[in-house]
């Protein structure tokens, strides 16, 4: 028996171009969603949580138009957040990102990430099935707490919109990534999300 995570980053967001923090889908977002949720669709999930973020919102409603037995429920803990601040082993390239996060904000992103790893990776019993719609750095962050890597390497993990990561555990075993940044199921002229190009 064994536990699944499916990681999701929301789809691309409307005026997203333009430095908007948040808001609907655009339509080359709801292409994203629906390829995605057509990929996904013959999954048996048990639960599909989201961000309650507007773009994370929409996406996860668009995958359950596709699988009417999946109820979307938003939970805070999956909110976009900066997780950690600059630390002694944090490449010096990145200290222009943290020059416009606050300490406050980035106490509350750890904090809020602490409670993430606590309430969603735990074993459950029998077989699992979670789908989880969040946002780029949470993502970054869950890989990096199964890999155990440094904390400043969730910088490095990037997802593409509606890109797909997946967690299990086998039944007294440790967390191990199974794939990262999938998007096979998105047509190259409709990957977005990325800081580089990423078009094979």
């Amino acid at each position: 028996m064994t536990h699944y995570i499916y990681l999701v980053r929301h789809g691309e967001h409307l005026d997203a171009e333009h430095g908007l923090i948040d808001g609907p889908l655009s339509p080359r977002g709801k292409r994203q969603a629906a390829f995605l949720a057509d990929r996904l669709s013959g999954i048996p999930f048990n639960a599909l949580w989201h961000s309650p973020l507007d773009r994370a919102a929409e996406t996860a409603r668009a995958i359950a138009e596709r699988m009417p037995a999946l109820t979307p429920t938003p939970s805070a803990l999956l909110f976009d957040c900066v997780p950690t601040g600059m630390v002694e082993e944090t490449p010096a390239v990145f200290e222009p990102f943290f020059g416009g996060v606050t300490e406050e904000e980035v106490e509350a992103g750890r904090a809020q990430m602490a409670d993430a790893v606590n309430a969603f990776l735990v074993r459950k019993s029998g077989e699992v099935h979670e789908l989880l719609v969040t946002h780029n750095f949470v993502i970054g962050w869950f890989v990096r707490e199964v890999l155990q890597a440094p904390e400043w390497k969730w910088m490095t993990l990037n997802q593409a919109n509606c890109g797909l990561t997946v967690l299990a555990q086998k039944q007294g075993r440790p967390w191990t990534l199974l794939s990262h940044n999938d998007l096979a199921h998105i047509p190259v002229e409709d990957r977005t999300g990325l800081p580089e190009a990423y078009a094979f």
